[in-house]
């Protein structure tokens, strides 16, 4: 633990709000893209593969970046490159700006490899740097509220794309995108280290992974804290297709407006997880662990009872509970992983960001056939069901290393 100045706290403080501030611009950049690229992409091009194709690359794009991360940020500290990111996603958008639409159905999927790695590469730069900016006391508040500001850009991107694109059309929604991609970076200008590292020589590749598989052997909880995530991306592959089935079931007259308000009430929950979770780890009422695994068991039981719902209503209520679990589970995993020494810290993010991005990729492909073999909420209880079984395993694991045969 390193020791602040009343001066670090103060520049603590504000760079914690700062990265918040950036947090939420990147994020409600990310969503309102998400929403108009794919929909532009089928526009140009009347086909189904097409899409598919492109959030193929831009998952790729992510996978690519949680290989390349760990070399990066060892060589590139600090903000700039953070900053550079922003600028690379504005400059990628920009060409749909300058090219004419018979051009842009085949630079898209050059664009989605860069936007994912440079959403990717952004997000691990933050959260693995994170612990140079904000001391210990508040870190554990800072990635409350970036987990709350991330669900608040979530709903507002989404809601603002889709207000947008109905009134005024494509360019303006990249035109904002390129906006708020210019002013994430901004944000990030004015961050200063509170300690600066020391600079050794970065290890080679292969070394570093090793180390990353030493330093989970020596923490088999935080091993089963990844394994959990990666099972719950099948999870989130598996209601992220099923949510527009979902709707059309319970409301066929008006299935958009349904999947907009469960996916507006799942982003509140996750807001009162994070604002939760905050309190319960300040208060020393529970530790990351042990929230990180109730947050997962309450977020994919709350999926499995939104997917059982004949009404509205019900469905509303369960799909909060959700929220509320991965919120807790979100700001519970990255507060551990960040309590990491810094040579352990790294590569542990970025093997997070490709557990995540190959295991939701991979996921999307095996779900879609599902839907057509059963009922959602049957396909909801499979996929759901495997975070649930991987988490009681962990946790009979974790119980027999406390507890060894005599």
């Amino acid at each position: 633990m390193t020791d602040v100045s009343q001066d670090g706290m103060t520049r603590s403080a504000r760079n914690s709000w700062l990265i918040i501030t950036a947090r939420f611009i990147s994020d409600f950049g990310a969503f309102l893209n998400m929403v108009a690229l794919s929909t532009y992409v089928y526009l140009l091009s009347q086909s189904v593969m097409h899409v598919s194709i492109f959030l193929a690359c831009r998952v790729a794009g992510g996978i690519l970046a949680s290989v390349a991360g760990v070399p990066f940020f060892r060589r590139f500290h600090g903000r700039l490159p953070l900053v550079i990111f922003d600028i690379i996603r504005a400059a990628l958008l920009s060409l749909l700006l300058i090219f004419p639409p018979a051009a842009q159905l085949y630079i898209l999927p050059f664009i989605a490899l860069g936007i994912g790695i440079g959403n990717s590469m952004f997000a691990i730069g933050l959260n693995s740097q994170l612990p140079r900016w904000v001391d210990e006391s508040r870190r554990v508040s800072t990635n409350a509220w970036l987990t709350s500001a991330s669900a608040t850009g979530a709903v507002t991107g989404s809601l603002v794309s889709g207000i947008l694109l109905a009134a005024s059309g494509y360019q303006l929604v990249f035109a904002m995108n390129i906006v708020t991609y210019l002013l994430a970076g901004l944000a990030i200008m004015p961050l200063r280290f509170l300690f600066y590292p020391a600079m050794g020589e970065a290890e080679p590749h292969r070394k570093e992974w090793r180390n990353l598989i030493s330093g989970l052997r020596a923490t088999p909880v935080l091993a089963g804290m990844l394994l959990v995530t990666m099972a719950d991306t099948l999870g989130s592959a598996a209601h992220n297709v099923g949510f527009p089935i979902l709707s059309e079931w319970l409301t066929p007259a008006t299935a958009g407006k349904t999947m907009g308000l469960l996916l507006a009430v799942w982003a509140g929950g996750k807001f009162l997880g994070a604002r939760i979770a905050n309190y319960l780890l300040l208060q020393g009422v529970t530790g990351t662990e042990h929230l990180f695994f109730g947050g997962v068991a309450l977020m994919s039981l709350g999926f499995i009872f939104t997917f059982q719902q004949h009404g509205v209503p019900l469905a509303l209520i369960f799909i909060a509970f959700a929220g509320v679990g991965d919120g807790l589970a979100d700001v519970s995993l990255i507060s551990r992983i960040q309590s990491e020494p810094e040579r352990l810290r790294l590569p542990v993010f970025s093997l997070m960001t490709l557990l995540q991005m190959t295991g939701f990729g991979v996921g999307m492909l095996i779900v879609a056939p599902f839907y057509v073999w059963f009922a959602p909420a049957l396909v909801i209880v499979i996929f759901h069901g495997i975070p649930l079984l991987t988490l009681a395993g962990a946790g009979l694991y974790s119980q027999r290393q406390r507890c060894p045969r005599r």
